[in-house]
């Protein structure tokens, strides 16, 4: 069992290696730094956020994702709109650009997929997603 443990161990640590690097040579021919395209990738996925929910998904503190969404205005990804319901609150929101980046990098990340299993039946794809669904449920 034990090496059993440490052959998975190193199969996710490699499988985490690869993706970092394949997402790293996607990220950086666009001018944009990775913590950028994670969140429009997230809003993207989600819709406008509010900054301490975006935070928390990306894993970062709000001073710091204040400083990226600065960024993220100026090159004209994403907005900050006040929230209808709460006038206390802001939503970050993607801008057309924003919206097309997103729509080419979530195209990318479909033929990475697409890639990595094809050689996978119906049945190995369900079981993958599976798995896939319960770690991430870990976190």
């Amino acid at each position: 069992m034990k090496n059993q443990d440490d052959s998975l161990n190193h199969a996710m640590i490699e499988f985490y290696e690869k993706l970092s690097s394949w997402e790293m040579a996607v990220v950086k021919d666009k001018g944009f730094s990775l913590p950028q395209v994670h969140t429009v990738e997230i809003l993207g996925l989600n819709g406008p956020m509010r900054m301490k929910e975006l935070a928390q998904k990306i894993g970062i503190t709000t001073g710091t994702l204040t400083v990226q969404i600065d960024k993220m205005v100026d090159a004209g990804l994403v907005v900050r709109v006040p929230h209808a319901n709460d006038r206390r609150s802001i939503l970050i929101e993607l801008t057309e650009s924003g919206q097309a980046m997103f729509a080419e990098h979530d195209k990318l990340h479909m033929q990475l997929t697409h890639d990595l299993t094809a050689k996978f039946d119906d049945s190995e794809r369900a079981m993958l997603l599976e798995f896939f669904e319960r770690i991430n449920k870990e976190f």
